[in-house]
Order: C-alpha cells, then structure tokens, then sequence
C-alpha cells in the first residue's frame, strides 16, 4: 500500500473514530482520553454500557472478539439514544464520520448504562423492535457469523482441476481449515460478503482496492509440513492483466515438498528433499506408455483402473495418466503387453514444456537465462527461501529468485549490465522477508505448480485441506452422481 493509502487508512480508521470517543467519553463523565487507549477503552466501554466485566475476556478470544466488539459498540450507541437500525449501521459501519459527530452534537448525551434493567424499562418504546428490525438484525448476524466463520475457522472449496488426481477428484468438496496454519486476516477488507474476487451474475469486482493492508496471521496449531495439501492463492495472479490483491488471487490445492530453507530437487519424478526420498503420493499420477497385442482396451477397465487422459498413438500402443498401483494392475491383463512411466530425461530441456525458471525471462543477468537442463520430471537441486536467509546474487542464482525478490518482497529490480540493482542499489546478495513453499499436485504430468511458476509465499498461504464432505461427478449417470465412498474421507 503506498503512503497516501496509507495516511488515508490511518485517518479514516483510527484519528476520526478515536477523536470521536474522546467526544463521547467526555459525555459520560469519563476522561477523553480513555477512549483512544486501544483494548482499555472498550473495558470503559463495558462499564458504560453495565455489561459485566468478564466480557472483556471474551475481547481477547480471536473470532469470537469480533461479535463481542460488535454488540458492544451497539450497546454503547444505545447508550447515547441512539436506538434506530440506521443509526446502528452508521455507528458500525462509518464510526470515522458519525463518532465524530455525534461526540461534537449538543443534542447527544449519555442517557445511561444501556444493557441494565432499569434502562431497558425506562427506554422499552424506543427499544421495541419492529418485526422488519428483527429480521434485518438476524440477516446481518447471520452474515456477520458465517463471513468470521469463513474467515477465521474453515471455508468450503471445490477442485476445480486434474492436477491433485487420484487423491483429489473434480468435484470434490473440501473443507479447509484456517486454524491449523493460522487465519490470514483479510488484506483487502472493503469486499462483498461470500464472493471471492468477481460477483456472480454481473461479473464486476467484488472488492474495493483503495484500502489494502499489510499482511498479518493469527497464530497457528502448526507450521505447514512437507505432504500437507495446502489451499493457496495463485502467485502467478501478480502477473496477470486481471492484477488482484494477494487475499483476492484464485485459490489453488497442490501438495506442499517442500518448506522454507529445503534444498529440493526431482529426480525421474521422485522428489528428493536435502537428498532424501520424499514420500510419493499413493494415489498421485504420472503418464504411462501402454502397450498391446492389437486388442482393444475394454472400457470397463479404464474406468475401473481410472485411466485418465487416454490418447492413441496407433493401434498397438496409447498413453494415460493413472496411479502406480493401477499401472500394475494394467500390467496383469492379458492383451496388455508393456506399461512404463513416460519420463523426461534428465539433463535435458523440454523446449516444447519449459519450467521454472527458464519461462521468467526478465530476470537474467546478459542476454540469456543459464539452461538449467531442468524439466518436469527432472528438477533442480533448487533451495527454497527462507526469512532471514541471505542468498548471493549471480547469474545462474538471480533467474531463480529475481520474481520473488521483486514481486512477492516489493523491491524495485533492476539490471545494469552486470550489476544488480535492489531499490535503487547495487546488490550482490539479499535477506529475504518471506517464507516460502514448493507446492506440486500430485498428477504430476498434468499440473501446473512450482516446477513452472516457482514458490509460493508464506502471506499467500490460505489454509489446510482437512476432509471432503461431498463428491459430486458430473459424468456420472443421475443415480451414480454422488460418489458416496468419498464422503467425509480425512485428506491425506
């Protein structure tokens, strides 16, 4: 956010509100200046209110302190008899223009602790809700709950895609959990309740950028571990002619190999993480060359081995993307003849599918980027950033970090000849601020992830994948539409 915003959110967000309870606290008796000491003044709030004490515990319990802030700040406009649903909305929603209007207005004053029976009685008329009242106050709790609920604890998602097959299916529903990485809170917080980044129907932007702020996370049950399935904003969106926020990019699902400070490498389609074997997927694919004696393959087969992708070479021999454990199944029928893994050889491009980070060709030190010999089945050793590392800055190390240096960290780069400018200055090094993940699907020859588009900051990081609730296949006759063994099954 550049400095105007940022005085602009400064303002709007804390001066007027602030100056506005300095106001409204003198009105009740209290010092002014009580009421811009954050978190003390919504314990004075309390007591002007009669609410008792031990609600300001709740003040400090995440998700749940936003409802409590909430029904405070009514209580305290009550308070000051301002009964109305309008004046409610204008209270919460525009506190920068009404506070402090109404702390400088002769005509409000303090009537008294609105949460207390004997306010309750005196004022009964003015509280009486009409039946519109009641239900607009349930909608708009109703919206208010489930948006903390999206935002804080856990949120649907569908797969879109492939590229997580045969662990994922298009058409699972999943739920994904903001606690266990802890929640992201919102960086562009001006946003239409439940859209994502479009609304539907009209198509516009769902969201106002004027107001972004910095990236912040709650605390988490754990850090991100290598074979989580992490849900994420696509980085490649910073790139886009569609530019959006970080919190508003398109939510992808791939397979966390590798976290920060990991030295990652892919050798004939196993990763290897600081020279060990990682676990492989066990329902992940990869593209087979099939064999056969001339006969063809029986539909039923297919479908039962969930061969995906099948395209004919000639009348002998097809190719498919299905899992290990399938292809030795395969192997097992009698018209099969051969079924072997199509590799990319190593220590060769792939011109016709090249990867990360050969396709950024802005971040080059002379005329071309090193050929890597890197391809999808065959990658790196590549080191994945950690905060707080320093990594020297040359030609063949610049092409791989350059995009996240200046991209995801929000430095100006540039080159000069052979020079390195960060910011202005000559730069032979730097620290990073971030940490980073490598995430691949676990179809690894039909996903687009790191191994083309590099690594994923930690402030793009939405939440874990923790279980599906619902499997839905639209190929599916009426009947077989709900994939009922996939229900509620733990992702793994």
């Amino acid at each position: 956010m550049n400095g105007i915003g940022l005085l602009i959110a400064f303002v709007l967000f804390i001066v007027l509100p602030f100056a506005g309870l300095w106001k409204l606290f003198e009105k009740a008796g209290r010092q002014g200046w009580e009421g811009i000491v954050p978190l003390y003044n919504f314990f004075i709030i309390i007591k002007l209110t009669g609410r008792p004490a031990w609600w300001f515990i709740m003040l400090l319990i995440p998700g749940l302190n936003f409802l409590i802030a909430l029904g405070l700040i009514v209580d305290f406009l009550k308070s000051y008899g301002k009964f109305t649903f309008a004046e409610h909305v204008q209270g919460v929603i525009l506190p920068f223009i009404y506070f402090p209007k109404w702390g400088n207005d002769k005509n409000t004053k303090y009537f008294g602790p609105s949460a207390s029976a004997e306010f309750r009685q005196k004022y009964k008329l003015a509280l009486k809700k009409t039946q519109a009242r009641e239900w607009a106050d349930a909608i708009i709790f109703a919206v208010i709950a489930a948006t903390l609920i999206r935002t804080l604890f856990i949120e649907a998602y569908v797969i879109p895609s492939a590229s997580m097959e045969s662990s994922l299916l298009i058409g699972d529903y999943l739920f994904v959990s903001k606690v266990n990485y802890g929640a992201r809170l919102p960086m562009t917080p001006v946003a239409f309740p439940f859209a994502h980044h479009t609304m539907p129907l009209i198509n516009t932007k769902a969201y106002w950028d004027g107001i972004e702020l910095p990236y912040y996370r709650l605390p988490g049950l754990s850090d991100i571990k290598k074979g989580d399935v992490v849900v994420f904003n696509y980085p490649m969106d910073a790139d886009s002619p569609y530019f959006r926020p970080v919190d508003k990019r398109e939510n992808y699902i791939k397979r966390c190999q590798g976290t920060p400070g990991d030295t990652l490498s892919v050798v004939n389609a196993q990763v290897f993480i600081n020279s060990k074997a990682a676990i492989t997927p066990p329902n992940g694919e990869i593209t087979y060359d099939v064999k056969t004696d001339g006969d063809e393959l029986n539909p039923q087969i297919a479908t039962d081995l969930h061969l995906s992708d099948i395209s004919s070479i000639n009348n002998t021999e097809f190719i498919t993307n299905t899992t290990e454990e399938s292809a030795k199944a395969l192997r097992g029928y009698s018209n099969i003849k051969s079924v072997a893994p199509r590799l990319t050889p190593r220590g060769t491009s792939d011109p016709l599918n090249p990867v990360y980070p050969t396709i950024f060709s802005n971040y080059k030190i002379g005329a071309n980027i090193p050929d890597y010999k890197w391809n999808v089945d065959n990658f790196g050793p590549i080191i994945v950033p950690k905060k707080g590392w320093t990594v020297k800055l040359d030609s063949l190390t610049f092409p791989i970090y350059g995009r996240a240096i200046a991209v995801y960290e929000g430095n100006k780069v540039e080159v000069n000849g052979n020079e390195i400018l960060i910011n202005g200055k000559k730069a032979d090094s730097y620290t990073f601020k971030l940490n980073y993940y490598f995430m691949m699907g676990d179809n690894r020859h039909n996903s687009e992830d790191s191994r083309f588009w590099g690594f994923v900051p930690e402030d793009h990081i939405v939440g874990k994948a923790l279980f599906i609730w619902m499997s839905v296949d639209d190929n599916a006759s009426f009947v077989h539409k709900i994939r009922w063994s996939r229900l509620f099954n733990l992702i793994h």
